[in-house]
């Protein structure tokens, strides 16, 4: 399924690291940034996740939830977050069924092998519940800057 801007963002429900379960639906009448990353304690995924961190207290004046989905599981989250001090709730999705909802799972390729995983997109979601802004295969180092202008 291919999310276009102006779409319903498909509901979810998933659990952190400490089993509080998130629904999406919940969050109606706030903006919502949910960012999809392959791994916790990757290269790419420290630099993103400490970014959204350092950017944290902009998007609370804003009155944005910041919400990172993987793959991984509890044990791995609870680690990446505290080793790095992440503010923002870190979701489970070990079936990448949410990331597939969202366009975010499928087959990749990295040096020449081929393989099923996340890629790394971002979604704005509006306080009614649609796609404002897709940001795909974004770069870790400069996305925070691009979320921050687009969302005033």
């Amino acid at each position: 399924m291919v999310l276009n801007v102006g779409d319903r963002a498909p509901d979810f429900s998933l659990p952190d690291a400490q089993d509080n379960i998130i629904n999406l639906a919940d969050l109606k009448g706030k903006r919502v940034v949910v960012y999809f990353y392959p791994r916790d304690n990757t290269p790419g995924c420290t630099t993103q996740a400490c970014a959204f961190r350092d950017s944290y207290a902009e998007f609370q004046n804003r009155d944005v939830v910041v919400l990172g989905i993987s793959t991984d599981d509890a044990k791995s989250h609870d680690k990446f977050t505290t080793k790095f001090n992440l503010p923002f709730p870190l979701l489970i999705d070990e079936a990448g069924t949410v990331a597939t909802a969202y366009d975010s799972y499928g087959l990749k390729k990295f040096m020449g092998k081929e393989y099923v995983g996340i890629t790394r997109n971002t979604f704005v979601i509006s306080p009614e519940g649609t796609i404002a802004k897709i940001y795909k295969k974004v770069k870790p180092a400069t996305h925070i800057e691009q979320v921050l202008a687009d969302i005033g």
